[in-house]
């Protein structure tokens, strides 16, 4: 190994990885429990587990080949990713393959993709290359073009339908926007403006996600119908009291009254099996894992690298903030997973590819002088 390598494998960030590698491992562990059901002649398990680990395996394949190139030249792919991306995502309506009611996938025989996966990297590439040029807060122009960029794919998302994803993807862009900074008269704009404006959002929506909206202001509404999931869901959660019913012991999962346990609600089943010290365990975790992707950001020698961490900090941020909203009932059900705790094939391939633009940025700090 050349001098140059070890510096590369001296300064990357060896505690995300190790934090990645944890919450993963419970994740499979949590899919193990979230894929069995009781029955009267014993224990029945589905193979989401597996299907998971190799996933896992996959992606850790991605994230070594994401680790082998200098992330800078990214920005020569920018537009191209994006471009192809805007393909993929407008075939899905002519192509698409329909799984549980909604076309958002393109089949290509042995495995489904999702191309709204792929459109969180390409936007946070191109929206990293875009925000690196200049160093003065943002003025109206600016946020506009940015903006324009992330409403493209946003939009094609959406119809699909796939408001969560959609809602996702123009949340990391925002953050990205604010980590870079805007001028006070654009924020003292914006304060005023969106309030007035999400209350219109309401006559864009399908009936399905009104009704996800209603069922969040009162479950009770409708008990045995949209509001199922979030009641089952809180009862799972609470029934786990302060240490849990166990491994394998959770009622409402292994019973299966929780709908969606493998995915959207799985760490509704993590939540019953391990009880609030669980939970705040595992809360602990992904907080440490956010703060060392941050420290990534702060820490990189260029704008472009500390706009990609920046990125993918608030990618993870938003996914774990509304996915637990919405176990907890807290917030609408809109359909994000919680990163390496619930069961997806193309999500967990681009987390793990995520990180891997993450530890690349950090291996290679030295490269830039400290100015």
């Amino acid at each position: 190994m050349s001098p140059v390598d070890r510096r590369l494998f001296t300064h990357m960030n060896w505690s995300l990885l190790g934090i990645m590698v944890l919450l993963f491992g419970v994740g499979v562990m949590n899919l193990y429990s979230a894929s069995g059901f009781r029955l009267e002649e014993g224990m029945a398990v589905n193979p989401f587990y597996q299907k998971q680990l190799l996933w896992g395996l996959m992606g850790c394949g991605v994230m070594v080949a994401v680790l082998l190139f200098d992330y800078r030249h990214l920005k020569t792919l920018a537009w191209p990713l994006f471009v192809l991306t805007i393909c993929l995502l407008a075939a899905v309506p002519l192509w698409g393959k329909t799984i549980y009611g909604a076309r958002r996938w393109l089949s290509f025989g042995l495995f489904n993709f999702q191309p709204s996966e792929l459109a969180k990297i390409s936007i946070l590439i191109l929206g990293a290359k875009i925000l690196a040029r200049g160093q003065e807060p943002m003025g109206f122009k600016q946020l506009a073009a940015i903006t324009a960029v992330g409403l493209v794919p946003a939009a094609l998302i959406v119809v699909q339908p796939d408001l969560g994803s959609g809602l996702n993807l123009l949340l990391l862009l925002g953050g990205i926007i604010l980590y870079r900074g805007l001028t006070a008269r654009v924020l003292k704009v914006l304060a005023v403006a969106v309030p007035a404006l999400v209350p219109m959002g309401w006559f864009f929506l399908h009936d399905y996600q009104k009704q996800r909206i209603l069922t969040f202001l009162n479950p009770g509404n409708d008990p045995l119908g949209a509001g199922y999931h979030i009641i089952q869901s809180q009862i799972a959660i609470g029934s786990g009291g302060l240490w849990g019913k166990g491994f394998l012991s959770g009622t409402q999962s292994q019973l299966r009254f929780l709908p969606e346990k493998h995915t959207d609600f799985a760490v509704a089943v993590f939540g019953e099996e391990w009880g609030f010290v669980g939970m705040m365990i595992l809360l602990a975790l992904f907080c440490l894992f956010l703060a060392s992707m941050f420290a990534t950001a702060k820490e990189a020698k260029d704008r472009f690298g500390s706009f990609l961490a920046a990125g993918v900090f608030f990618y993870f941020f938003w996914q774990i903030l509304i996915n637990m909203g919405m176990v907890l009932g807290l917030m609408p059900v809109v359909g994000i997973p919680l990163p390496f705790i619930s069961y997806g094939g193309s999500a967990t391939m681009v987390n793990f590819c995520l990180i891997g633009l993450v530890l690349n940025v950090s291996m290679r700090r030295f490269v830039f002088k400290q100015t």
